[in-house]
């Protein structure tokens, strides 16, 4: 018989369910994924342009601030792990997603907020895969430097050179990304770098000076700087709590034991 090698709640677990239920706001917080249905009503979501409604999935990394503009009713779950890490990676932002292209979201969220396992986890994180490919559609300028960013976000100089390279002023790409996303696209790229850091961190294979020029930061003491200012750690700290606890041998049984 064989014997699983791993923990799945490595790659993803729910940490945490949250319930939204009538017109009182709420900021979910916590590290990880947020997933959620809105099931009823029509909510904000602070640095996203346009409003959830009704069958809109919510995604993204905490603090997401909620401000219900009616009586609404949101079921969400924190998703951790090495998988929902990696989604983050892809997603940027947090925005409202069209909930057309998940339809079993809503359940696996409901069997979670009464206690699902980590695989019942894992399915909702497949479940939204794509969602965050299926939001409203955004202006052509803050799409092309979405992708730009995500493709080169270890070599670009800054937002000086993302203008550059897209033909158009600083301060128009500025304004056009914050008024689109929420955040202005210096914020996006720090995020999407720091996202990147967490996913090196994870393996013993580089040191933070190879990290630092791996994701686009001038060196080591500079992402230090930079990594305690966005999370609120320092990176050897965030790796100690990230990474799983060694595994502890187990003796044989007496039974097995020999004496000579």
């Amino acid at each position: 018989m064989s014997k699983l090698i791993f923990e799945p709640e490595m790659y993803c677990s729910c940490a945490q369910t949250e319930e939204l239920d009538g017109t009182d706001a709420r900021t979910l917080g916590g590290s990880g994924l947020w997933v959620g249905v809105l099931s009823r009503g029509d909510c904000l979501l602070e640095g996203c342009e346009q409003p959830g409604h009704s069958g809109d999935v919510l995604l993204g990394a905490a603090p997401l601030v909620l401000t219900p503009q009616s009586d609404c009713h949101l079921l969400a779950a924190r998703l951790t792990g090495y998988c929902a890490d990696a989604y983050l990676l892809r997603l940027g932002a947090a925005r409202w997603a069209d909930g057309a292209s998940c339809p079993g979201a809503a359940e696996l969220l409901a069997q979670l907020h009464g206690g699902g396992s980590a695989p019942m986890a894992y399915a909702l994180l497949c479940a939204v895969g794509k969602a965050d490919e299926t939001a409203r559609p955004l202006p052509p300028l803050v799409a092309e430097a979405l992708e730009a960013i995500r493709q080169n976000y270890m070599a670009l100089y800054g937002v000086e050179e993302l203008s550059e390279q897209l033909g158009v002023t600083k301060s128009h790409l500025v304004r056009a990304f914050k008024q689109a996303l929420g955040v202005p696209p210096g914020k996006y790229l720090t995020n999407v770098r720091i996202e990147a850091v967490k996913t090196l961190l994870l393996t013993d294979e580089y040191n933070l000076e190879m990290i630092a020029g791996l994701t686009g930061f001038s060196g080591a003491n500079y992402l230090c700087r930079v990594f305690k200012r966005e999370v609120g750690l320092s990176p050897a700290a965030w790796r100690a709590a990230a990474a799983p606890p060694p595994a502890v041998p187990k003796l044989p049984p007496r039974s097995a034991e020999m004496f000579v």
